[in-house]
């Protein structure tokens, strides 16, 4: 490696900020994961020892990197930690309060010379960075989910974002072996801004009774050769942060494509987020996803020409 980072703080624990870690520790970087909210913090480190486990068990990942890895990265909950790390990257929700409130702290903590980087998907950056008191050493790097696995960066410069430091974060992303995408200050940079009004129109389409959750799919991954349906995705993104980044780039960019339909918000507020719960469109947790039969009580009065295959 010749870039100058050598070891990264990733705050927020949650799905992304694991697989960040992950992809940080199996690369060679000493990585800091720090729980923000509140529990034990033993149950994400063996989240990111299991996934590690099964890279190996599946060919993906060589023993001897993984033990290389296990011994690189840690997991704790005190923020001050930060003060540790070249890097800082925030992988909160995606909530502009939330965000600016941890990036203001990470900034009283971080050594002067860091780089502090949020994971935002559809946050204003120039707004983000107003929480630090350097804002010149802040960047947006968008990771994809699973971080681990996928390899395109989208890195969102601000106005005041250093060149130096937009080369640090490059090479960043080349040595953990991501593709890095640069990009100005744009809400949802280039992959959300496609892709969330795909998904919500997809969603759209199931409430208006054109086809089932698993038609859809099946359609758009035979038709145009996509390795995941529409609704699949929402479920492995996450139906919470699908629904937080149609809000916020609705508030940003005054776009009726990014309009929340009903039926992802009553999944939502029903706690169907997706994989991550067991249920979304579909449900998880034996050999195969299943279609979730509830979906249709969530849409039944839009969805008068579809039958419940469940039923």
């Amino acid at each position: 490696m010749t870039n100058q980072i050598r070891s990264v703080a990733i705050v927020g624990c949650g799905l992304m900020g694991t697989g960040i870690v992950e992809a940080c520790a199996v690369a060679g970087l000493r990585t800091l994961g720090i729980k923000v909210t509140p529990g034990d913090t033993e149950p994400v480190r063996r989240r990111i020892v299991g996934s590690m486990n099964k890279a190996v068990e599946r060919g993906k990942l060589a023993a001897e990197v993984r033990d290389r890895a296990l011994e690189l990265f840690s997991i704790g909950a005190d923020l001050s930690a930060v003060a540790d790390a070249d890097l800082v990257i925030e992988s909160a929700a995606e909530s502009l309060p939330a965000k600016q409130d941890l990036l203001r702290r990470i900034s009283a903590l971080a050594k002067a010379d860091a780089v502090v980087a949020s994971n935002t998907s559809s946050l204003r950056l120039s707004t983000l960075a107003e929480a630090l008191a350097a804002p010149s050493r802040f960047v947006g790097l968008h990771f994809f989910s699973p971080a681990n696995v996928m390899k395109l960066v989208e890195i969102g410069a601000v106005a005041s974002t250093t060149p130096a430091v937009a080369a640090s974060v490059r090479a960043f992303c080349l040595d953990i072996g991501k593709v890095p995408v640069e990009l100005g200050d744009h809400p949802g940079y280039v992959v959300n801004r496609l892709l969330v009004p795909y998904i919500l129109h997809a969603i759209e389409t199931l409430e208006q009774g054109v086809a089932t959750p698993e038609g859809i799919d099946t359609a758009m991954k035979l038709g145009c050769g996509h390795p995941l349906g529409p609704l699949a995705l929402a479920d492995l993104i996450g139906l919470d942060v699908v629904f937080a980044m149609s809000r916020s780039l609705q508030e940003e960019l005054r776009d009726p494509r990014y309009r929340c339909p009903p039926l992802l918000r009553r999944l939502v507020m029903a706690g169907s987020l997706g994989k991550k719960t067991g249920a979304g469109f579909y449900r998880y947790g034996g050999d195969s996803p299943v279609p979730n039969p509830a979906v249709f009580d969530f849409s039944r009065p839009s969805l008068p020409a579809v039958s419940n295959p469940a039923a």
